[in-house]
């Protein structure tokens, strides 16, 4: 099976080096990939915003299975123009994708579907955004209704600064704030079967003990020894299949990878919000201890089989992932600088590029995901810090409290 995997972050390194492992693939592209997924995978340069450039790669590459990784390509249509090409695609339709392009869309869907999610208000106007931040009172939660990297999100207690996100916003979605560790379940689906993958947690904010302006993550560990028991039932039952069921009610059949992020308040779990891809950074921890070969899996799901694959077999111990960021990130940031130790096992490259004298230097906000495995969660934690030390670069930042 030759396999095309679309993207460039950590996520896809973290998918290319599964794939890399399963004895089914004989073939694996990374398109445009970054330094660390040209150390395992063929590169192609790729425009991921336009579909029409994916699906004329897939093809001109023989693809047998194409992997869309990030949320971009999923929302401007690129698994439906390698569709229409007669090649198999994992990830959803542009129409499904809208479950993570449109936050106003999402909620939409969860009003259908009964699902437990917090109250909102979606708001055009400076008038309409005071009144639901009135009405829910703080800290107050803002989200910028499109796509934003995973940071388009201001949870404050600053009413001023929560009306200047919102401003900057063509629209925003305004809900009440959900009280409780925060959980992430990312699940299989081909439209009516799912399997759910391993319960993560990730971590927002830039700093530690959660302070400073959301990122799209600075580290992540699986599994939840803390998790309540049945947890996972209890969301395919309350949000995953009737989501999904209203997908299929309006005519969009929902196939690929639905994350579903959660905060498990006083009166149950809550979606905090819907991703239609892979999150990263808790795709590089759940793949760590994946056992399953992927490629089957993908398959599996995005030909409508899912049903009949077997369950999943997972290793046993714990993962534990650390996100290195380059300096000022999430503001903008300056890239080129070396970085040291970049080809260890357990580096996941992000934002990297290789220069013409073969030097790896920084190319992006998060550089690398330094991810560990271990007999214990304390294990995994002390082997990814222990990570941390061996690899680095001018202006490095990263959390020191991940999985603590």
């Amino acid at each position: 099976m030759r396999v095309l995997v679309v993207g460039s972050g950590a996520r896809e390194h973290a998918l290319c080096l599964a794939l890399a492992a399963d004895p089914a693939v004989t073939g694996l592209v990374c398109a445009p990939g970054n330094a660390g997924t040209a150390m395992i995978a063929e590169s192609r340069g790729l425009d991921v915003a336009d579909p029409a450039a994916v699906a004329a790669l897939a093809v001109g590459e023989r693809a047998d299975l194409v992997v869309v990784g990030p949320e971009v390509p999923l929302v401007a249509g690129a698994a439906d123009a390698v569709r229409e090409r007669g090649i198999t695609c994992f990830g959803p339709s542009a129409a499904a994708a809208r479950i993570e392009g449109s936050k106003t869309f999402a909620k939409e869907i969860m009003a259908a579907a009964g699902v437990p999610t917090a109250a909102a208000r979606s708001c055009t106007t400076a008038a309409e955004t005071a009144a639901a931040l009135d009405e829910f009172g703080a800290p107050y939660v803002v989200k910028a209704d499109g796509l934003a990297a995973g940071k388009g999100v201001v949870v404050t207690d600053d009413r001023d600064a929560a009306l200047a996100h919102a401003a900057a916003c063509d629209r925003v979605v305004v809900e009440e704030f959900l009280d409780g560790p925060e959980v992430s379940l990312l699940c299989v689906a081909d439209g009516e079967a799912v399997l759910p993958l391993l319960p993560a947690q990730d971590f927002k904010r830039i700093g530690d003990g959660d302070t400073g302006p959301n990122t799209g993550g600075m580290g992540a560990y699986a599994p939840l020894p803390w998790a309540p028991d049945g947890l996972v039932e209890d969301v395919l039952t309350q949000v995953v299949r009737p989501t999904l069921a209203e997908m299929i009610r309006r005519g969009t059949p929902y196939s690929g990878v639905l994350y579903v992020g959660l905060a498990l308040t006083a009166k149950g779990p809550k979606v905090v919000e819907f991703n239609a891809r892979f999150g990263d950074p808790e795709t590089q921890v759940v793949l760590a201890l994946l056992e399953t070969p992927l490629a089957g899996l993908l398959q599996a799901t995005a030909t409508g089989r899912l049903s009949a694959h077997p369950p999943l077999r997972w290793r046993s111990g714990a993962a534990v992932t650390v996100v290195v960021a380059a300096a000022n990130y999430p503001g903008p940031v300056q890239s080129g600088e070396v970085i040291v130790g970049s080809d260890l096992p357990g580096v996941l490259h992000a934002g990297t590029r290789r220069r013409e004298d073969g030097a790896i230097v920084t190319a992006g906000g998060r550089v690398l995901s330094l991810t560990a495995t271990g007999p214990t969660q304390a294990a995994a934690r002390a082997a990814a810090y222990d990570l941390v030390v061996k690899v680095g670069f001018a202006g490095a930042q990263y959390r020191t409290d991940i999985a603590r």
